[in-house]
């Protein structure tokens, strides 16, 4: 596998058959109606989808070692271009030879544009034609982020794969403003294609936005899937507040497979991956894996962890609640992670609010969430994947109380509740 500071001919191109990706081989091994069980070979490691990608924004999981990443068989990690540009800074990663080994970390990194901080910093961002220039929440300085500096950065970083920057907007804008968004992002994505510098060894993917406005979602995809090299693409610009109902309605729409009778497909290539942004709930990895989503990122296992709440298979356990100080069980029973062979409930509701239980917690839910996913994954295989389903959201709402999005976005999916 590639290590960041080799010469790029003397490394193993993934996929040398494939001229629009040889950074990536992506090979489907079973489904169930739309959902997808696919084996994703990159630079770094080969991994399984559906995935879940934990954040590590500054190239650390917070609270976690490289090694307790390692332990976890992620399969992909998340780096953040604005932070990593901003500190440790583009000279550092080239001086090391990238990410991977300033993190010393050999599994495959997926690298966000840098594009969110749009709307996570929106005061400290001004964005124009050219690019968006920041002002560090650190120092203050300006930094000037344009598609082909994203690239640059990005190039440097080493990702096994890098999300070109687009224009991001919160998920509820609506107006000249997202159309504005949309359409940059479809000029945007030329000049990153254009800027990006090593397509043999890192992956590009472009991102569909559009807000909530199915008609804005059509044409940019339909413009996207133009970009034929382009090895993979994602769904942007939700989870930031919108209904259920309609996150899940662009979401269908971002992955509505081939129409059998017009031989129309609107949705995302089937013989790509498909990312979709900033979701990490576990109802939503559900449903959307079922809709035929690959790839999902969130800080929620680990923000959540912080705070004392780890992830069980009936939802959240909160071990603040003083009804865990006399409890001597691991935080979930069927889990076999470090954390939940060694450590009782009473334990860590003695220390929530420490450096070691978040660190702890945190552990346990991305334990969790990798296991929910090989359990989808095993199960499109086998196909038992309807039941499992069924099992998971009767264990989610066991009170007969599925909310009514759940129940009509799987029924598309072709699973009855």
């Amino acid at each position: 596998m590639m290590s960041n500071n080799e010469n790029e001919d003397d490394i193993v191109v993934v996929n040398p058959n494939n001229p629009e990706s040889p950074a990536l081989h992506f090979e489907i091994l079973g489904e169930w109606n739309r959902a997808r069980a696919s084996k994703l070979t990159l630079p770094h490691a080969t991994c399984n989808t559906p995935i879940f990608m934990p954040v590590g924004t500054q190239g650390t999981i917070k609270g976690l070692t490289s090694e307790q990443i390692k332990e976890l068989n992620c399969g992909i990690i998340l780096g953040n271009t604005y932070h990593l540009g901003n500190r440790p800074g583009i000279d550092v990663m080239n001086k090391v030879g990238g990410l991977h080994k300033f993190m010393n970390y050999n599994g495959n990194i997926l690298t966000d544009s840098g594009g969110f901080q749009m709307v996570s910093l929106l005061k400290l961002a001004h964005i124009t034609e050219e690019g968006v220039k920041f002002k560090s929440p650190h120092d203050g300085t300006e930094m000037m982020l344009t598609p082909e500096e994203s690239m640059r950065v990005q190039n440097a970083i080493g990702a096994d794969i890098m999300m070109a920057l687009d224009d991001v907007v919160h998920s509820t804008t609506t107006g000249e403003r997202l159309e504005e968004a949309m359409y940059r992002t479809l000029r945007w994505i030329d000049r990153c294609i254009e800027a990006h510098k090593r397509p043999k060894v890192q992956n590009l993917f472009g991102i569909v936005q559009g807000g909530l406005n199915a008609d804005l979602r059509s044409i940019c995809l339909r413009e996207m899937k133009k970009r034929t090299q382009l090895p993979g693409f994602a769904i942007g610009g939700l989870s930031g507040g919108e209904s259920k109902d309609k996150f899940w309605r662009i979401v269908e729409q971002c992955t509505r497979p081939l129409d059998q009778e017009t031989g129309i497909e609107e949705g995302l290539p089937r013989n790509k991956p498909r990312y979709l942004m900033g979701v990490g709930y576990a109802v939503d990895l559900v449903v959307c894996t079922s809709l035929g989503v690959d790839m999902f990122d969130c800080v929620y296992p680990s923000r959540t962890g912080r705070f004392g709440t780890g992830l069980v298979p009936t939802g959240t356990m909160n071990l603040k609640s003083h009804q865990y100080k006399n409890d001597y069980r691991p935080i979930d029973d069927d889990c076999d992670c470090y954390v939940c062979k060694t450590y009782t409930r009473s334990y860590l509701h003695s220390i929530v609010g420490s450096h070691i239980s978040g660190q702890l917690i945190t552990y346990h839910n991305i334990a969790y969430q990798m296991r929910l996913m090989k359990q989808q994954h095993d199960a499109i295989i086998d196909g038992t994947y309807h039941s499992f389903v069924n099992q998971f959201v009767h264990d989610q709402f066991p009170n007969n109380d599925t909310p009514g999005w759940v129940r009509e976005s799987l029924l598309v999916a072709g699973i009855e509740i």
